[in-house]
């Protein structure tokens, strides 16, 4: 067992941060909210961040003729079918 405590813990680094009380106790109690420990929600919503942060970074290439096509596909207005009417009059739940 205590092998297997030191190879794990040699296969993670430490990260420490110095954060506010009323953020500790935001994210203690996000963590108790969706069953997790303060180090397991703060890796996962780290990861998460990182995770968004590198996606926004991606690159495509693809030929002008594609790349035109694409252009002229984003411009043309949504069809206006019953479900986007009805989206569009629903007030929002943070109106609510």
């Amino acid at each position: 067992m205590a092998q297997a405590r030191k190879k794990d813990t040699k296969s993670r680094s430490l990260i420490n941060l110095r954060v506010s009380p009323e953020d500790r106790r935001l994210i203690d109690r996000a963590a108790t909210a969706t069953g997790k420990n303060r180090s397991e929600f703060m890796l996962n919503a780290a990861r998460f961040a990182a995770e968004e942060a590198l996606l926004d970074k991606v690159l495509f290439r693809v030929d002008a003729k594609t790349y035109d096509g694409l252009i002229a596909y984003l411009d043309e207005p949504p069809s206006a079918d019953a479900n986007l009417r009805k989206l569009m009059q629903t007030t929002p739940p943070w109106r609510g």
